[in-house]
């Protein structure tokens, strides 16, 4: 019986020694008398950025925005989606379904007030971070259907720019500049990059958008077909200046866009703001830092999309008429430009 008993207790001692060996499987191993890094604490933000089409400028840019914001800032992640642009990203924000932006400074301000495309409706759930670049409205017709101006589009197929697009919202109001309706032309609101398709196939005679210089689509379409750009200048550009006082005139400088060797001469339009928005309950720490990094790190978004190097402090309060977000004011304030 007592080696029975003794049997027994060495199993049971065995048995105990098991666990205990399997219980410390699932601990780090010591290296060096050095304990394990311990886990980072708090959870990280998944934060949605609304661009835009992804022809335009909105999306590449939001892309390399996006990656360097998530290399720079622990506390965050940040996924791009393609939209329907300015006047969407700003309903989107409202309804809480994005947390950051892009989106025309006038639209912003129509939001704000309820005017243009928000008529009636004051649209507010929303807050400025900073301006991103300058907002380029360009406006290229196919020379083999004619149209070198904006009054050649009469008659004419015209993509007026996508539903929900700042484009869309300013387009009729330059085209009324020289006498145009929407009734005098088929506007068709196909995004930038399926109306350079068309143009190529010779559907669409004319297009609009607003992008940064040079667009990657327009020098897509430069392979395949001759354009002419549309330009506002004299009295029409004035008219429009009145009526829409941040509009400011621009100059796409000569040599920016060429076709079979040949450059354009400098080319004469109109440019707004393209400005980050964010949710106007977002965390302060948040905003705060979507400003430093994008400012202080627009280096390293220019070597993915070169509209990075437009974003510089400098210009970032450039007609923004709506509230700041509480976190990018104090990094203006810190950085001494508010």
């Amino acid at each position: 019986m007592k080696k029975k008993s003794l049997v027994l207790l060495l199993v049971m001692l065995l048995v105990a020694s098991m666990a205990f060996a399997g219980c410390g499987a699932d601990e780090p191993a010591v290296e060096n008398g050095e304990e394990p890094a311990e886990a980072p604490v708090g959870e990280v933000q998944e934060l949605l950025y609304a661009t835009g089409g992804t022809a335009g400028t909105y999306y590449p840019l939001g892309g390399a925005m996006a990656a360097v914001w998530n290399e720079h800032i622990d506390a965050i992640n940040v996924t791009i989606q393609p939209s329907g642009a300015s006047v969407e990203n700003l309903r989107l924000l409202d309804t809480r379904d994005a947390d950051i932006v892009l989106a025309m400074n006038n639209i912003a301000e129509d939001a704000w007030y309820g005017e243009g495309s928000f008529e009636g409706t004051e649209v507010q759930g929303f807050r400025a971070v900073g301006v991103v670049y300058p907002e380029i409205i360009q406006g290229v017709g196919l020379v083999d259907s004619g149209v070198y101006t904006i009054e050649d589009q009469a008659g004419k197929t015209v993509a007026g720019g996508p539903p929900g697009s700042g484009t869309a919202a300013t387009t009729p109001h330059i085209f009324a500049a020289y006498g145009l309706t929407e009734d005098d032309m088929t506007v068709v609101n196909d995004t930038f990059g399926d109306a350079v398709d068309k143009m190529k196939d010779g559907h669409v005679d004319a297009a609009w958008n607003v992008l940064g210089a040079p667009a990657s689509a327009i020098v897509d379409l430069l392979t395949a077909r001759e354009v002419a750009f549309l330009e506002i200048t004299g009295d029409e550009l004035a008219q429009l200046q009145e009526e829409f006082p941040l509009i400011a005139p621009h100059v796409i400088p000569a040599g920016t866009y060429n076709y079979r060797g040949e450059d354009y001469d400098e080319i004469h339009t109109i440019a707004l703001q393209a400005v980050l928005y964010v949710r106007d309950d977002l965390d302060d720490d948040i905003a705060y830092d979507l400003a430093r990094v994008m400012y202080e790190h627009n280096d390293q978004i220019a070597r993915s999309h070169a509209t990075g190097e437009q974003i510089v402090i400098e210009n970032a309060l450039n007609g923004i008429t709506t509230e700041f977000h509480p976190g990018a004011i104090r990094y203006y304030e810190e950085q001494g430009v508010m």
